[in-house]
């Protein structure tokens, strides 16, 4: 390639990209075969590796990836010029076609083989570590801006710090950010295999692996909304000083580094949105479809029917109803006055009224009309009702059967008539012999 590494403009570096026609085509012995390297590297600390050493490397991966593979050692040279080609392997000598040459991993190959081997997953005290690490040498980096004279000054304290060490902790919180990705993303890939294998046994697993991921986010989340702004806090200052001493330069690598912050910043808010919205999924998926299901045949017989479509297609006819209008006259409001009332006195001296024995009274009364001869019923309550007031009529009526009932000798049908009772009340009728005196 000849783009500049420091080119940032997409259009430019896509169009040398596309010139160049670079591809990678790496197969499982490839990366295996870079792994062996890398591995091989870090453990005897090796800075390249001889060609008879790659052959060996390529010869025990092959025995492991590929066993019985016919012509190793050939395979091995052919795998070697493959990945030069591809910028994995670089030759450091300058020997040529004399001897056999040095190899060594190239930047890209590190970065793949370390991208497989490598578990950074953003955790607690990971996250913790790194953000008080970034908050203590941002505040070296503040007390040596408000000490800086000149640009030396400037460039060797201030931008230098922030351009290297702050943007590799800066990085090292997106990597391990990224790694966190990686893992929600097998997580998903888990509990989509429970739910396949057996979903009825799988509530549990679901659920425990849903509130650990959950919880790991709420934790992170947190600490991340504390600290990016102090971060913010203790850049801005740096820039406002950066800005009053005229140094563009610390100015501009100040706003790199708190545009990354922000990025840090939204990548919590965005993963728990997004993770709060998969978790609401799989509730609703597991407690209306697994709990209700637990044999799986509504949703076999769905697959079915969905299969068999295209032969037998079904529909959904719906009559939509009208919406009912209930069509009101205006009115126009009218203010009601308040209620009042004339004042009062509210007290009043107590009356003397003569005593009441309306019980008394009636059986006194009855009593007089069987002697006087009354037959019926009707009779004696009608004569009873007359020496009594209006208000009284009603409930005076059931007394005086009950006097009459007790104090004469009655008798009655097996259906009873209906006799009128002066000009507004009916009553069943009996037959009185007259007073009982025995």
């Amino acid at each position: 390639m000849t783009t500049s590494p420091t080119s940032t403009d997409p259009s430019r570096v896509i169009a040398s990209l596309a010139r160049d026609q670079v591809n990678l085509e790496l197969k499982t012995v490839d990366l295996c075969f870079l792994a062996g390297l890398y591995l091989k590297a870090d453990k005897a600390a090796l800075t390249s590796f001889e060609e008879d050493v790659l052959i060996d490397m390529f010869e025990q991966v092959c025995d492991v990836v590929e066993p019985g593979a016919e012509n190793p050692r050939k395979r091995a040279t052919h795998a070697i010029q493959r990945l030069r080609e591809q910028r994995m392997l670089a030759r450091v000598d300058a020997a040529g076609l004399v001897r056999a040459g040095d190899y060594a991993l190239t930047t890209l190959a590190a970065a793949l083989v370390q991208y497989f081997l490598a578990d950074e997953a953003l955790t607690r005290e990971s996250l913790t570590l790194l953000t008080g690490t970034l908050s203590a040498q941002l505040a070296e980096v503040l007390a040596a801006a408000k000490k800086a004279t000149d640009a030396e000054s400037w460039r060797s304290k201030v931008s230098g710090p922030l351009r290297v060490t702050v943007s590799e902790l800066v990085s090292g919180i997106e990597r391990r950010q990224r790694g966190l990705d990686a893992q929600q993303e097998e997580v998903q890939a888990e509990i989509a295999t429970l739910l396949s294998a057996d979903w009825l046994s799988a509530l549990e697993s679901c659920q425990l692996l849903l509130d650990t991921t959950t919880g790991t986010l709420n934790e992170l989340n947190a600490i991340l909304l504390r600290d990016t702004n102090q971060f913010q806090a203790l850049l801005q200052d740096i820039q406002a000083r950066a800005e009053a001493a005229d140094n563009d330069e610390a100015a501009e690598t100040v706003q790199r580094v708190i545009e990354h912050v922000d990025r840090i910043a939204a990548w919590g808010s965005v993963r728990q949105q997004a993770w709060s919205e998969y978790y609401q999924y799989v509730h609703r998926y597991l407690r209306d479809v697994v709990r209700l299901d637990p044999d799986r045949a509504l949703s076999q017989r769905l697959r079915d029917q969905t299969a068999t479509w295209p032969a037998s297609p079904f529909f959904l006819v719906v009559a939509p109803a009208p919406a009912m209008r209930l069509l009101r006259a205006l009115e126009v409001r009218v203010e009601r006055p308040p209620v009042q009332r004339p004042l009062t006195e509210r007290e009043t001296e107590p009356e003397w009224t003569p005593p009441e024995n309306v019980h008394a009274d009636i059986e006194i009364l009855v009593v007089q009309a069987l002697d006087d001869g009354a037959a019926t019923l009707a009779e004696v309550s009608e004569r009873v009702l007359a020496k009594l007031p209006e208000s009284l009529h009603y409930a005076a009526t059931g007394r005086i059967a009950d006097a009459a009932l007790r104090l004469g000798r009655v008798h009655s049908e097996h259906e009873r008539p209906w006799a009128p009772v002066l000009s507004r009340l009916e009553v069943e009728d009996w037959s009185v012999d007259g007073r009982d005196t025995s």
